[in-house]
């Protein structure tokens, strides 16, 4: 168990951190990119959890942000490392089957849809943008398979969920294209 005393050490005061190894790296390492990226999503995840409110979905979340500090813990540790906290491939099929479970209630695309509608469900749209960026920042930074493809199938629950909470609303705001044209 993590437990902190003190928040401020003024190890990083040089523009350094620490890894999970030992090892010291820039913060500018597109390393720290991948996870200052997967906190921000975490954090995205939370809002979304606010708007929501208690219930199966925000408790789905709830796990989610959990794995989160778990993917997080696998991008700090290079390389390997023994006893190492590391993704499991469970963790990305609790996603699919969560995904298909939700899917199955929801009405088939008929166009992209926006990132609006309720509250709930425009966070959720936010937070699966931001996971996307995290994906980007975690190719970049080299990370494994098996983060990728949770962040990857992440952002799918997500906007499945957005579509879900949509449903329940006003449904989904779709994109008309050229709607706006003179």
């Amino acid at each position: 168990m993590v437990r902190l005393n003190r928040i401020y050490t003024r190890t990083g005061d040089d523009g350094t951190t620490g890894l999970a190894d030992g090892s010291r790296v820039s913060k500018g390492d597109a390393r720290m990119a991948a996870i200052g990226d997967v906190d921000e999503a975490n954090c995205a995840i939370g809002v979304a959890r606010a708007a929501l409110g208690p219930g199966s979905l925000s408790e789905m979340l709830a796990r989610i942000q959990n794995d989160l500090f778990d993917l997080g813990a696998d991008l700090a540790t290079p390389g390997e490392v023994e006893g190492a906290l590391r993704l499991m491939p469970g963790q990305t099929e609790w996603l699919e089957h969560s995904i298909d479970r939700m899917n199955l209630a929801l009405e088939p695309l008929t166009s992209f849809v926006l990132p609006a509608g309720d509250p709930a469900a425009a966070a959720l749209h936010l937070a699966r943008a931001v996971v996307r960026r995290a994906e980007r920042s975690a190719v970049a930074a080299g990370a494994g398979p098996l983060v990728l493809t949770y962040i990857n199938r992440l952002s799918d629950l997500l906007f499945v969920a957005a579509r879900m909470v949509n449903q329940n609303a006003h449904g989904d705001v779709l994109w008309v294209p050229g709607a706006s044209r003179s």
